[in-house]
Formats: C-alpha cells, sequence, structure tokens
C-alpha cells in the first residue's frame, strides 16, 4: 500500500495504472515509446506527473478512432515544450485527422459491402478486388502475383495531409 497524499505531486506507476485502467506494462511500453515520461525517486521508482493521466486519455481516445502510435507521438511531440494536450489542441488535431477518418470509415463501409463477394471465393484476382487491390494500385507495377512475391514492396500509403 502506497504512503502517497493526495498533495504529492507526482504519481508512482501502480497509482497511475489504477487510475487510468491500463496496466503496467502498457506503461512502461508508452514510455520506452517516448508518449510519457517518468522520473526516479531516491528508490529508483517511477514517478509520474499528474498531467500524464490527461496524456494517457489523449492517447487512448486517439488510438480508439484510429490514430497510429507514432502519429500520436508526432502530435504529442508537436506541442509546446511537449506538455500534455488541452482541449483546443484536441480540436486542431482531431480536424488534421478527419480525412483519415474519413477514409477509414470509407474502407470499412466498402469492406462491408463487399465481404459477402469476397470470403470464400479463393478467385485471388487481385486486379478486381475492392479489398486487396482497391483501384488495382497494384497493377501498376505489372502483371502477376505481385503480394504473394516474397519481398515485394506494397503500394504507397494514403497521404493523410
Amino acid at each position: 500500500m502506497s504512503t502517497e497524499t493526495s498533495a504529492s505531486p507526482t504519481l508512482l506507476v501502480g497509482q497511475v495504472a489504477e487510475r487510468s485502467g491500463l496496466t503496467v506494462s502498457a506503461l512502461h511500453f508508452y514510455e520506452r515509446s517516448g508518449l510519457i515520461q517518468s522520473t526516479r525517486d531516491t528508490g529508483n521508482r517511477r514517478r509520474y506527473a499528474r498531467d500524464t493521466l490527461r496524456r494517457l486519455a489523449f492517447i487512448r481516445a486517439s488510438q480508439r478512432v484510429g490514430i497510429p502510435l507514432a502519429e500520436i507521438k508526432k502530435a504529442l511531440d508537436a506541442l509546446p515544450k511537449r506538455r500534455t494536450p488541452r482541449e483546443e489542441d484536441w480540436f486542431a488535431l482531431s480536424t488534421t485527422w478527419q480525412k483519415r477518418l474519413d477514409f477509414q470509415i470509407e474502407q470499412l463501409i466498402r469492406l462491408r459491402d463487399d465481404l459477402t463477394n469476397c470470403i470464400g471465393c479463393g478467385c485471388l484476382s487481385f486486379a478486381r478486388c475492392n479489398l486487396v487491390n482497391t483501384d488495382d494500385v497494384m497493377g501498376l507495377e505489372g502483371s502477376g502475383a505481385r503480394r504473394l512475391e516474397p519481398g515485394t514492396p506494397r503500394p504507397e500509403p494514403f497521404d493523410w495531409h
């Protein structure tokens, strides 16, 4: 049991885990990934600033809407002095992520509408497959089984910006 008082300016890793609903290993992962940071006390225990909870809420909300951790980190790193995001930061980021989310929604609708035709068909006709090779992007590389060849690069990712 912790002897921390509510007036303490920092939280132990177990306290952050309990309050955020995340596991200690998830917190360690986020820290290794540069999404959150801690200091060490004289007993070499991790100590987190209280605003880490808000940062974690921001990270989790971003993940829930499908934003990859690398983009979340880039957004957090762009904040002045890597401060914790505020409401206006979320608004600005959500606006820039709108294009990505619209594209993902479009892809999910396409998946839903085309799923019946694709599951179990076994055609492997990537030229006409809307799920694996939308708009026959891989056809630009030539004929043949492009994705089945080891080491074949994938089409360029969609530009979200």
